[in-house]
C-alpha cells in the first residue's frame, strides 16, 4: 500500500508571557486620564505635598474604595479621584460617584478649552495655593482655653485644600445659573493662579491669619 503523507499541522507560536506583561505595563504607564490628559507631564513644586499627591497614570479614577481599610491608604488614591470623593460631600452627589466623576470630567474639559493647559496641572497648582501651612488648636489650662498656632501636616494640608476647593465650587453654584462643572472649573482656575477671589485661597489666608495672631 502506498504510504500516506500527513502534513504536520503548523502550530502558531504562543506569545511569551514576559513580552505580554511588558506590553501591559507600557499601556498602563501611558494611560491617559479620561483618554485625554497625560499625568506624566504634571509637576509638583511644593516638596511638602510631593509624597502625598498621587499621579499614577489611570484612565478612570475609580478604585472602588480598595484602599479604605489601610492606614494612610488614601495616599495611594489618584488625586483626581480624591477630588471626586470630596465632591460627594454635598447632598446632590452623596453616594453618586459616577455623577461626581462626570462633573469633574466636564470641569476638566472646560479648563482645557479656556486655558489650553493640562487641567490636572491646574488642580495640583490650586492645591498648592489652597493648602494652609499653619492653623490653631486649643490648649486647656485649668478652666481657660487658649488658642495656639501649630504647623499643619502634609496629609492634612492636602485634605483641607481639596475640601476648600470643592466647598467653594458648591457654594458658588447655589443661587447661580452656572452649572456645577463650570463653578468647579472656575474655582480650580482661580486657585491655581492664587487669586484672592477664590474661596479656597481666601479660606487659607483666613486660617493662617488667625494662626499668626495666636503665636
Amino acid at each position: 500500500m502506498p504510504e500516506e503523507n500527513f502534513e504536520d499541522e503548523q502550530e502558531q507560536p504562543e506569545e511569551p508571557k514576559e513580552e505580554k506583561t511588558e506590553q501591559e505595563h507600557v499601556l498602563l504607564y501611558n494611560a491617559l486620564l479620561f483618554g485625554r490628559y497625560d499625568l506624566s507631564e504634571v509637576t509638583i513644586s511644593d516638596p511638602g505635598l510631593a509624597n502625598y499627591i498621587n499621579l499614577t497614570p489611570v484612565y478612570l479614577p475609580h478604585s472602588s474604595g480598595r484602599h479604605a481599610s489601610h492606614n494612610f491608604g488614601k495616599t495611594r488614591v489618584n488625586i483626581v479621584e480624591r477630588l471626586t470623593n470630596q465632591m460627594m460631600r454635598s447632598g446632590a452627589f452623596t453616594g453618586k460617584k459616577n455623577k461626581a466623576l462626570k462633573v469633574v470630567e466636564d470641569a476638566f474639559a472646560l479648563m482645557k478649552k479656556k486655558t489650553n493647559k493640562n487641567p490636572v496641572q491646574l488642580l495640583v497648582s490650586a492645591i498648592e495655593h489652597a493648602a494652609p501651612r499653619e492653623e490653631i488648636t486649643r490648649l486647656q489650662f485649668g478652666g481657660i482655653s487658649v488658642p495656639k498656632a501649630v504647623d499643619v501636616s502634609s496629609s492634612r494640608r492636602l485634605d483641607l485644600a481639596l475640601r476648600y476647593i470643592t466647598q467653594g465650587a458648591v457654594a458658588s453654584s447655589h443661587g447661580s445659573t452656572k452649572p456645577i462643572a463650570q463653578c468647579l472649573a472656575d474655582e480650580i482656575t482661580l486657585a491655581a493662579n492664587g487669586d484672592m477671589t477664590s474661596a479656597a485661597v481666601s479660606k487659607r489666608d483666613e486660617i493662617e491669619r488667625v494662626a499668626m495672631s495666636a503665636r
